[in-house]
C-alpha cells in the first residue's frame, strides 16, 4: 500500500472479498475513497471517466465490451456504471476464467439494472464504502472494541483525546478522505460545500438525464438536514417544502429522494424488527441519515459558534456521526445497524445484530448528564425484548462526546465515539 494512504476499515473485507470470489463491487458517495482504497489491491485500472479517452472507452464498451477487460489482474474498472453492458461482461469472463480476483468494480450511482442484466449472484461480490469514521481517521484512540463488546470482554478503560470543541470540528469537516488531513475548518468546509454544489446543480440530473430542479434538490436536502436522526415520512418534508413551492407534490419528492438514494447521499436507518414481550405496535418509518454529518452542516449553514447555541442540533449531528461509524464497524464483523421506536415513544438509538443473530443496543447521548436516563432507557428496553427468541443483548451501551470510557456496575458500558473501532 502506498505511504500517503490512511488505512480503511474496508481493507480486510477486500482482501476477504478477492480471495472467495471473482469479482468486487465497491459501491458507495463519490469522494469517499473507493478508487484509492481499490488502487491498493488492483494491479491495472481502467478509469472509464478518463478526458481523453472516456468516449472511445464507451464506444468500445459498446462494440467489443472484453477489450476493456484484458489488463494484469485483478483490473479496477473505476465508475463501471457509465458502461452497464461491463457488468454482464466482467460476470461471463469470471466465467470463463474460473479464477477469483479478477476484477475490481467502482461506483458512485446505482446503475439503472435492465432484464437482460445479471445479478452477478456468485460472481460478484459487493461491498460498502462510507466516508471515513474517527477510527480511520487516527481520531479514535481504537482501545474499546465492537468486537470485543460483541465476545462479552469486561474491564475494558480508555480516554478519548477529543474535546468537545474538537466534535464540532469533526462534524463540519466531515469523514472525507481529502477532508481529514486539512486542519483549517474553513478549507476542509468549503471543500464539503463544493460536494453538496455539484451534486445538487450536476449529479441529481446526470444519473439519469432527467432534469430536476438545483433549488428543489436544496430544498428537499435542507429538509432532510433539519430532520437529520429522526424518523420523518415524505409527508412531513411536503409540508416542508410547500410553504416555498406550491407545485412540488409527493411524487416529486419520492422521486428526487430515490436519486439521492442512488448517490449514496441519503443512508436512512431501518427500524429493527424484533420479537418484543410487549404488544405495542412498532413504527416502521426510518431516520433520516445522510452519507456524511459535514452535508447536513454546510446545509443548515452550521459553523462552531452555531453548534455551541443549538445543543439540540449539535446532538442530532453527533448522532449521525455516531450512526456512520457504527455502520463501518459493524459491517466489518457482518452486521446491521437498525433503530427501535414503539407507538408509545420508547426508543433505543441504535441496535446492531450481527448475521450469526447476536445483537447489542446503544443509546447515542453528548454528555455525560444523561447518562443515568440513557442506562436505565436500555436496561428497560432489555427487559421488554423476548430474549428466549431474540436472546440476551451481548452488551447495552452509552456512546458519547465524553472522554472516559468505562463499565458502570449495572453492566452498561459508557464509551465515547473517539475510543471505539471495530
Amino acid at each position: 500500500m502506498s505511504n500517503d494512504y490512511l488505512p480503511r476499515i474496508a481493507d480486510k473485507k477486500m482482501e476477504l472479498a478477492l480471495q472467495s470470489a471473482g469479482a468486487v463491487l465497491i459501491a458507495g458517495p463519490k469522494w469517499c475513497g473507493k478508487t484509492e482504497t481499490a488502487k491498493q489491491f488492483a494491479k491495472s485500472i481502467l478509469y472509464m471517466q478518463h478526458p481523453d479517452f472516456a468516449e472511445n472507452y464507451l464506444k468500445m464498451a459498446s462494440l467489443k465490451p472484453s477489450e476493456l477487460l484484458d489488463g494484469k489482474t485483478p483490473r479496477l474498472i473505476d465508475e463501471w456504471q457509465d458502461a452497464p453492458v461491463l457488468w454482464n461482461a466482467v460476470r461471463f469472463t469470471v466465467d470463463q476464467r474460473k479464477e477469483r480476483g479478477q476484477f475490481i468494480l467502482t461506483g458512485s450511482v446505482v446503475p439503472k439494472m435492465t432484464k437482460n442484466m445479471h445479478s452477478g449472484t456468485g460472481r460478484i461480490s459487493r461491498l460498502t464504502m462510507r466516508t471515513m469514521s474517527l477510527f480511520e481517521s487516527k481520531e479514535s484512540e481504537g482501545q474499546i472494541s465492537l468486537a470485543d463488546l460483541f465476545e462479552g470482554k469486561i474491564g475494558m478503560m480508555s480516554t478519548s483525546k477529543l474535546t468537545i470543541d474538537d466534535i464540532a470540528y469533526i462534524l463540519l469537516r466531515g469523514g472525507w478522505p481529502e477532508t481529514v488531513k486539512e486542519k483549517n475548518v474553513k478549507v476542509a468546509m468549503q471543500t464539503v460545500f463544493d460536494y453538496v454544489k455539484v451534486l445538487i446543480n450536476d449529479d441529481m440530473s446526470r444519473v439519469d438525464g432527467k432534469k430536476r430542479k438545483p433549488e428543489r434538490v436544496r430544498n428537499l436536502l435542507r429538509s432532510i438536514a433539519r430532520h437529520i436522526s429522526a424518523p420523518v415520512n415524505n409527508a412531513t418534508i411536503l409540508e416542508d417544502l410547500t410553504a416555498n413551492d406550491e407545485t412540488i407534490s409527493d411524487k416529486t419528492i419520492t422521486d428526487y429522494t430515490n436519486v439521492l438514494k442512488k448517490l449514496y447521499v441519503i443512508d436512512d436507518l431501518p427500524v429493527w424488527s424484533a420479537a418484543m414481550r410487549s404488544k405495542t405496535a412498532m413504527r416502521t418509518t426510518p431516520k433520516r441519515h445522510l452519507t456524511d454529518p459535514s452535508i447536513a452542516g454546510v446545509l443548515l449553514g452550521a459553523s462552531k459558534e452555531k453548534l455551541f447555541n443549538d445543543f439540540n442540533t449539535f446532538g442530532l449531528l453527533f448522532e449521525s456521526m455516531a450512526i456512520r461509524d457504527l455502520r463501518i464497524y459493524a459491517d466489518s464483523l457482518n452486521g446491521n445497524v437498525f433503530y427501535y421506536r414503539d407507538k408509545l415513544g420508547n426508543e433505543v438509538d441504535a441496535i446492531i445484530e450481527l448475521s450469526d443473530g447476536r445483537w447489542g443496543a446503544i443509546e447515542i447521548k453528548m454528555g455525560g448528564n444523561e447518562e443515568e436516563k440513557a442506562a436505565k432507557n436500555l436496561i428497560k428496553f432489555k427487559k421488554n425484548v423476548n430474549t428466549e427468541k431474540m436472546g440476551e443483548p451481548s452488551f447495552l451501551a452509552i456512546i458519547t462526546a465524553t472522554q472516559l470510557a468505562y463499565q458502570r456496575r449495572d453492566s452498561v458500558w459508557v464509551i465515547p465515539l473517539g475510543c471505539l473501532k471495530d
